[in-house]
């Protein structure tokens, strides 16, 4: 549940396209894609809308089956310059990583592994659990304080909850707070995460400094009359201090929100960087097997890539501006 990005998600050639905007509804199909042997339905990056906050990746991940030996089965891979949080509605998966933590998570429970200059983990299935899976894997960008920093990893076993005005329903606050109720988990820049188990229409209290979007993993929701339904991603700009969301039957719904992430960024594969020269030095250490990630205790095999495309003749990726286009391996 942990990428890659593909260029159909940030095409390489295009810059700067995910500003914030005034408040507005914008609706917008997810993307399938392959991860391990699951599909998922991406919801960010996208076409015309990279980031909401600092959260640059989304990915909505079952219902499937696995088994004691068979869940995600992806191998150990690197990260560089983000956060990986994950959060499962059903089922269990095992954490694996270079920093020697072994970790099976369940519902309820958030793992987050802070990348830095680099780490490489794997996720497997657990031994033990047979049944379904079903989660979202999110991504964060590390701003330039902390994206060359030593790599961590977190995992809460408890996260805590706000009740939503007139028994509409409630929040499970997986990152920064709302609602009053705060989560123990690492964040470098201001943004929020949080889950909202709906049973009525409700209003959700945001920050006018935030920018915020919305994806609906169960059931449907409207905002302003836009219906929302699984597989989509509503964009919802900033500038609001509340939302009311109409829950047309039993939901569950992600909240992302964030300051607006004012540092260019580039994304291509697993990594996070700002540069082609990073990309480039982080391919070259995973491919030369050196120090830089570390070494995962994993029985799956070490996930390969080719090289940058840019380094095969491709097309050039775009630079500057407040946001550049954000990179993908074939």
């Amino acid at each position: 549940m942990s990428g890659p990005v593909g260029t159909a998600d940030a095409p390489p050639t295009r810059a700067d396209a995910g500003h914030p905007t005034a408040p507005c509804v914008e609706v917008g199909e997810s993307r399938e894609a392959t991860v391990g042997r699951f599909r998922v339905r991406r919801a960010l990056p996208r076409r015309g809308r990279r980031t909401v906050g600092a959260w640059c990746f989304a990915d909505h991940m079952g219902p499937a089956d696995v088994t004691e030996n068979s869940g995600l089965d992806i191998g150990p891979h690197p990260h560089i310059g983000l956060q990986t949080v994950t959060w499962l509605t059903d089922g269990q998966v095992l954490h694996r990583d270079s920093l020697g933590s072994e970790q099976v998570i369940r519902p309820g429970q958030l793992n987050l592994m802070t990348a830095g200059g680099g780490v490489s983990h794997a996720e497997e299935a657990t031994g033990h659990y047979r049944g379904t899976l079903e989660g979202v894997q999110l991504w964060v960008a590390l701003p330039e304080a902390t994206r060359h920093g030593p790599a961590a990893f977190e995992h809460h076993t408890e996260l805590p909850r706000a009740e939503l005005d007139g028994g509409a329903g409630a929040a499970t606050v997986l990152v920064g707070d709302f609602g009053g109720a705060v989560s123990p988990a690492r964040y470098d820049t201001p943004l929020v995460g949080v889950e909202l188990d709906l049973r009525a229409p409700a209003t959700v209290p945001l920050r006018t400094g935030f920018e915020y979007a919305l994806i609906v993993l169960t059931g449907a929701v409207a905002v302003h009359g836009q219906p929302l339904r699984p597989g989509r991603l509503g964009y919802l700009g900033e500038g609001r201090d509340e939302l009311r969301v109409e829950a047309r039957e039993p939901a569950r719904v992600i909240l992302l929100g964030g300051k607006p992430f004012e540092e260019p960024i580039l994304m291509w594969w697993n990594f996070v960087g700002r540069t082609r020269e990073e990309i480039d030095a982080a391919h070259a250490s995973w491919a030369a097997r050196d120090d830089r990630f570390g070494r995962v205790d994993s029985a799956l095999p070490r996930v390969p890539v080719a090289a940058p495309h840019w380094q095969r003749g491709g097309a050039r990726p775009a630079s500057g501006g407040r946001r550049t286009g954000k990179e993908s391996a074939p």
